[in-house]
């Protein structure tokens, strides 16, 4: 790798996915020159194609009206099974284990409904302590909902004092001593703080050794890691699909149920309309017969405009790959961790894992003693990234529309920002 501007130019040259960042909308300053954007991890650009996507539906909410659910061009009553299999691809499981539904926190929810059965005896929930703030919210919830206390109930997976990452070692040590205790391990895929990304199988084998269910959170994971989740074998996850995966704010999530679980009709649920049977779902007078797919979990008719954006999107993803855009984050992020070692400033640490496996397309950048000033200072430089407290900065290539020019660009930018201090 160099640390010029020409070898960044040039890896954008050699890039075989390079024409799809002309497929989004790019925020732009006073001036009209699009920001640099490395939010992804928080809210994807839009793609350009989002506009008539959905569009189309407005149309043809205006020409059919209620009609619409059998007559628009993509009638709007199987409307999510236009998401499944793509969505699937992505994250890596057969198509009746998934569905786009409802927002992440719901979901998880519901998921928990199912998958968290807890005992006198084995009642425990673990998490990591980092986790995203909804999740400690969600299981906690649970935990009250059947009668047991967060203080005793909860098992946060920690790093080490003085580290940042947490030790699979660790997370084996916690079930070797309370696995008999333990019902449930709900693990965010790739930490929304740290960027460190879990080894899935490994946990899954881990907790299901020791009679647990697991879960995954994929919110950080979805779109930016491969999660194969079929065959790793986690009984549940849950994602949300506006940051990497470019569908709007506040757009649907989405949940995958194992297949050995699709038919059991005994396993615990909050049931809606749309989860049953589609033969007999508007004869509206059948006892509830869950559809034996993903679907089963599903409440409510699903919100068209909302899904016509995810639409728009994963029909890029399709078109790209997961595979080709793997290869190309472990590229462009290696290079940005090339870049900022490179600066030689010994107050900058990288706390994301350095092994490429063990992260996703976020780094987040640690710089000793700095507040959230340097982060208004990079605003007004025209970058848009993102700050944690205490002393972090989340910077996120997204391959799909970053490029290697952008990633060269925004170290330039830190580094007069850190000289000029």
């Amino acid at each position: 790798m160099e640390n010029t501007l020409s070898y960044a130019q040039q890896q954008d040259q050699q890039d075989p996915l390079r024409s799809y960042r002309d497929r989004f909308l790019f925020p732009k300053n006073d001036n009209g020159d699009p920001l640099l954007y490395f939010c992804g991890n928080s809210l994807g650009l839009q793609p350009k194609k989002t506009q008539e996507y959905l569009s189309q539906e407005l149309e043809d909410w205006a020409t059919y009206g209620v009609e619409g659910h059998t007559d628009a061009r993509h009638p709007w009553m199987p409307y999510h099974e236009f998401l499944t299999e793509q969505m699937a691809q992505i994250v890596g499981a057969k198509p009746e284990e998934v569905i786009i539904m409802n927002t992440l926190s719901v979901n998880l929810h519901l998921m928990m409904v199912s998958f968290y059965q807890p005992t006198a005896e084995r009642y425990k929930i673990i998490i990591e302590r980092d986790a995203f703030p909804s999740d400690k919210y969600a299981v906690e919830s649970q935990l009250q909902f059947h009668g047991f206390s967060p203080e005793n109930g909860l098992i946060l997976w920690e790093p080490r004092e003085g580290e940042e990452l947490c030790r699979f070692e660790d997370l084996e040590s916690i079930l070797k001593e309370k696995g008999h205790e333990v019902a449930l391990l709900l693990i965010g895929s790739t930490n929304y703080y740290s960027g460190q990304s879990f080894p899935l199988a490994e946990i899954t084998e881990l907790g299901h050794q020791h009679g647990a269910k697991v879960g995954f959170d994929l919110a950080h994971g979805a779109g930016n890691i491969q999660p194969s989740l079929h065959e790793v074998g986690a009984d549940f996850a849950v994602w949300c699909t506006y940051k990497y995966l470019n569908s709007g704010p506040g757009s649907l999530g989405g949940c995958f149920i194992h297949e050995r679980h699709l038919d059991n009709t005994g396993l615990p649920r909050f049931s809606g309309w749309w989860g049953h049977d589609k033969a007999t779902r508007f004869n509206m007078r059948h006892d509830f017969k869950p559809i034996p797919t993903a679907e089963g979990w599903q409440l409510s008719n699903p919100p068209i405009l909302s899904m016509a954006a995810i639409r728009a999107s994963l029909d890029i993803f399709a078109e790209a790959g997961m595979e080709a855009l793997r290869k190309k984050s472990i590229q462009l992020t290696g290079y940005l961790e090339f870049l900022l070692e490179s600066l030689q400033d010994p107050k900058i640490n990288l706390i994301t894992p350095k092994n490429p496996k063990e992260r996703g397309c976020q780094l987040s950048i640690q710089v000793k003693d700095a507040d959230k000033k340097l982060h208004e200072q990079l605003t007004k430089a025209g970058v848009i990234s993102d700050w944690r407290e205490p002393d972090v900065i989340r910077v996120a290539p997204t391959p799909l529309y970053n490029s290697f020019e952008d990633v060269y660009e925004f170290v330039n930018r830190l580094k007069r920002i850190r000289n000029e201090r």
